[in-house]
């Protein structure tokens, strides 16, 4: 079980390093921050190993929210889709006048929530899928109540014809 401080980042001591590299000798620890990474640091430099040191677990000054409002803005995705208007993408995927109003008001409480980031990494991950022929389910849960997300491909269930209420997704 993976230990966690109260930001919720993971959390390894140098004893619980050196039991997964006796298990695993291959695993990749350049980006494993430990609370004390002395010991190993000082090893690899005395054995005059070829390999990165290890960072020290920041200390964080700001509150548990600040931290995660941080984070949630961080996505690891091309700027070509950071830069994208996917609302923009979304409208212009509507066939008619009911698709482009419900999309339309499903864009706005996406964008009062602050999470027209998250579908524009949406995108770029179900475009990814799609580029490398890697399956994904038709669709799972309140999810499926998006015709934002059917639009961008996440799930097949148009929502629409379903008639499915998209509020028993954002509740």
């Amino acid at each position: 079980m993976i230990k966690t401080d109260e930001y919720n980042r993971s959390i390894i001591s140098d004893s619980e390093l050196a039991d997964l590299l006796y298990t695993n000798p291959q695993i990749a620890v350049d980006d494993v921050a430990i609370i004390d990474p002395e010991k190993y640091n000082s090893a690899i430099k005395s054995l005059y190993w070829d390999y990165k040191p290890l960072q020290k677990l920041a200390t964080l000054n700001g509150s548990i929210q600040e931290y995660h409002k941080i984070n949630q803005q961080q996505w690891f995705m091309p700027d070509e889709y950071k830069d994208m208007d996917i609302a923009k993408w979304v409208l212009d995927q509507c066939a008619d006048q009911n698709e482009l109003q419900r999309a339309g008001s499903e864009l706005m409480e996406y964008a009062d929530r602050g999470l027209l980031p998250l579908l524009q990494y949406l995108k770029y991950l179900v475009d990814t899928m799609r580029t490398n022929n890697v399956v994904w389910g038709v669709g799972r849960g309140s999810s499926v109540a998006s015709f934002v997300l059917y639009l961008i491909g996440v799930h097949r269930i148009h929502s629409l014809r379903n008639n499915l209420d998209f509020n028993e997704f954002m509740r």
